[in-house]
């Protein structure tokens, strides 16, 4: 009997999942997959990674759920097309399901694994699941991505229409009739077989934030040292354990600037899409070549959080030990190491990308270039904000501060490693002069 695979990537749910929905209604009975992507994770520094633990954990309730519905979960570690080719080669498949995905390696990845099905005539349908609007869907006037996020945000809203944000019925039809039921289904491989060690970092459940929380966010969010000032849904989204329309569903009810927040998810999504380059190069062509100090010493410092700057450290140490950052403490910490210190945003970016839980490539480097001025939607390049007057505006009482910098007031903190206004001088002084060095004619 031919079988439809439903393929898990960044959708780690049964519920409203738009992809899995749609391999349930196709006729065909359904066995989901999840591919540990070795692409991927040769680049993971072995054996502690906390991202690969928490996805191992809900590709294994996935799996227990699936068998105990009464189907079958099929697990593998490898490169996606060779894994594929062994899945053609065992199961006769009549087609492929999966959620788009939008990064450059995905759309290469999907491009291959699309090849590779046509040649054996096997429909592979990626449909839309992790985002409301993507791709072309929002664009200006102009035919293009909005390079502000104020118009896309307006654009988006009124597009939206209520069915949008329905949740798709992928746990009503997740039953053992739409299952395929499969012989000699190879066990799927352990955190040991893939050259790992469980490494766990504290996570919120997957579940709604708490109303109070989200009626108050847009009165909190700004405030670190505040407890339950942020949703800390990030990772969810991240990787699909809840879905963002049950998010914005709730966001659209009783708060609309967390609701406008998440629209950031798509904007970012559609640029990166739009521009795969601006993953490894500033959008912003005369400030390609901005002569970055990149001093090895003071970028150590940066990491360690030991600046000398309080909020600066606060949010690079509880980084470092959570692999959590609150939204304003990011802004502070990319702000300080592009522009006090001088060095190149992809050093910070790929910092992130080593150490947050929540890492999105799309959120990041969108993020990033945003503080460093040199993405498609920028802060100007010559803001550069004061950390003293960052930390009383948002931590005016020293709660973040003295949770994760204890020394904080004592002589045992160590001395700024830059004065600021000199920092700002430079900076200032050091991206004009790229500027205009790129825009006189050759």
């Amino acid at each position: 009997m031919k079988i439809a695979l439903f393929w898990h990537r960044r959708d780690l749910r049964q519920h409203d999942n738009a992809g899995l929905a749609a391999a349930l209604q196709s006729g065909l009975p359904v066995a989901p997959l999840f591919i540990y992507d070795s692409d991927i994770l040769d680049y993971v520094p072995r054996p502690h990674d906390a991202r690969l633990t928490f996805i191992y954990d809900h590709v294994e309730q996935l799996a227990v759920q699936t068998e105990q519905t009464g189907g079958v979960f099929l697990a593998h570690y490898g490169k996606p097309v060779s894994i594929f080719r062994q899945l053609l080669a065992k199961y006769e498949i009549g087609a492929v399901f999966t959620n788009e995905d939008y990064e450059p390696y995905a759309t290469q990845r999907d491009t291959e694994v699309a090849q590779l099905l046509a040649e054996h005539t096997i429909p592979f349908t990626a449909v839309k699941d992790q985002v409301i609007f993507a791709k072309n869907e929002v664009l200006a006037k102009s035919g293009k991505p909005h390079k502000s996020f104020g118009p896309y945000r307006d654009a988006w809203l009124a597009a939206l229409l209520p069915d949008m944000l329905h949740p798709f019925p992928s746990s009503e039809l997740f039953t053992q009739e739409h299952l395929a039921q499969l012989p000699d289904v190879p066990a799927r491989p352990t955190l040991e077989d893939m050259g790992f060690e469980r490494f766990e970092q504290q996570v919120p459940v997957a579940e709604l934030p708490p109303e109070s929380l989200v009626r108050t966010y847009h009165e909190t969010r700004n405030f670190p040292g505040m407890v339950n000032s942020s949703t800390r849904r990030s990772v969810h989204l991240r990787f699909g354990t809840l879905s963002v329309r049950e998010l914005m569903r709730q966001a659209q009810k009783l708060n609309p600037k967390l609701l406008a927040e998440l629209v950031w998810r798509d904007y970012f999504m559609t640029l990166l899409w739009h521009y795969p380059f601006t993953a490894h190069e500033s959008f912003e062509p005369r400030l390609r070549e901005v002569p970055y100090r990149n001093n090895e010493e003071e970028f150590q410092r940066w990491c360690d959080g030991q600046t000398g700057y309080p909020l600066v450290d606060a949010g690079m140490r509880e980084l470092n030990e959570t692999g959590f950052i609150h939204n304003r403490a990011r802004i502070a910490v990319a702000g300080f190491l592009t522009k006090h210190l001088l060095i190149d945003w992809r050093l910070g970016e790929r910092y992130f990308a080593d150490k947050l839980l929540d890492y999105d490539l799309a959120l990041n480097v969108g993020n990033w270039q945003w503080v460093a001025g040199t993405g498609v939607v920028a802060a100007p390049w010559f803001r550069v904000y004061s950390p003293e007057n960052q930390l009383q505006s948002y931590d005016p009482n020293l709660e973040y501060v003295r949770r994760w910098v204890p020394e904080y007031g004592t002589n045992a903190y160590v001395a700024p490693v830059v004065d600021h206004k000199f920092a700002r001088t430079r900076a200032i002084d050091t991206f004009r002069a790229a500027y205009r060095a790129a825009a006189q004619p050759s």
